[in-house]
């Protein structure tokens, strides 16, 4: 009686375990396979950034699309120093040329629209390394930090007055949030009145170019003047002007005004021994009691 209870309770345990495992086996085989992320590539230090700009019509400056209806961007012109197009370096700080060796009839024009406003010079910058075999400028996938040149000028009937002086400002993604990752851009032209060269069809364009990277989204501020901070060492100087200023004071009045004012007030009491006056001072007085002047021709009494 023991023995097929105990019978019939492995039976019924194995039973149980084989409907578990079986029903295991058939949930993990609906699950799909999860795609395994790998990690985002990031800059290193002095890595190539290259950059690209917005295609557009010489007619009306607007911009062309491709065969997707996509926007089309193309190569920054290539500089004369490096023969490649301009490329910045990731983190790195410095002062750069680039000069457009040659300006055709095309480029003028969108030239024109720059300067004037009319249509911006839309650039971009990836903000992480392309995958390696991507075309960098011809690619529309990934992520891509918009980089507008606002250049000024003047426009002439036949010329253009192009300031060629440029500020690149970069900003990267805090390390704490995202490490080699660019966040925004911008480049615009510096003392556009009293910088700037003279370009026609035909000729170069030299871009002088200083480029500026901060390590997170925040703008430190440099202004010092009109307005702006003060510090420590503009409270003392003004504290030490002051001080000299006192000192000078009391230099001059005690050595120069003050001896001169005593010899002054000296004289004037002096001043009736002398014969220069008989007055003993504020028309009082003195000698016999009856006064100093002028008489007149009548009797006293």
């Amino acid at each position: 009686m023991r023995i097929s209870l105990l019978h019939s309770r492995l039976v019924s345990f194995f039973l149980v375990l084989l409907s578990l495992t079986s029903s295991s086996l058939a949930g993990s085989e609906q699950q799909p396979l999860q795609s395994v992320q790998l990690p985002k590539p990031i800059y290193k230090a002095g890595q190539a950034i290259p950059v690209s700009c917005l295609n557009r019509t010489i007619a009306s400056g607007e911009h062309v699309s491709d065969e997707k209806g996509q926007l089309q961007y193309i190569p920054f012109p290539a500089c004369n120093e490096t023969g490649k197009p301009l490329e910045l370096q990731f983190g790195i700080e410095r002062e750069t040329n680039c000069t457009i060796p040659f300006i055709s009839d095309e480029f003028f024009h969108l030239l024109e629209f720059y300067i004037h406003n009319d249509a911006p010079m839309t650039c971009r910058i990836p903000a992480r390394p392309l995958a390696s075999g991507a075309v960098d400028s011809k690619s529309t996938t990934g992520d891509y930090i918009p980089l507008i040149f606002a250049l000024s000028g003047t426009l002439q009937l036949s010329h253009l007055h192009v300031s060629n002086n440029l500020n690149i400002l970069l900003h990267a993604t805090p390390r704490s949030i995202s490490p080699g990752v660019i966040d925004s851009a911008t480049a615009y032209s510096i003392s556009p009145l009293t910088r700037n060269t003279r370009i026609v069809i035909g000729s170069a364009l030299p871009l002088r170019l200083s480029v500026r990277w901060y390590p997170n989204t925040n703008l430190p501020s440099g202004w010092t003047g009109v307005g702006g901070h003060l510090f420590l060492s503009t409270l003392v100087y003004c504290l030490l002007c002051i001080g000299a200023t006192a000192a000078a004071s009391v230099a001059y009045f005690r050595g120069v005004e003050f001896p001169r004012k005593l010899r002054r007030y000296g004289a004037d009491r002096l001043g009736g021994d002398s014969g220069r006056s008989t007055m003993g001072g504020y028309a009082y007085p003195s000698g016999n009691g009856l006064g100093h002047g002028w008489r007149g021709t009548g009797k006293m009494d």
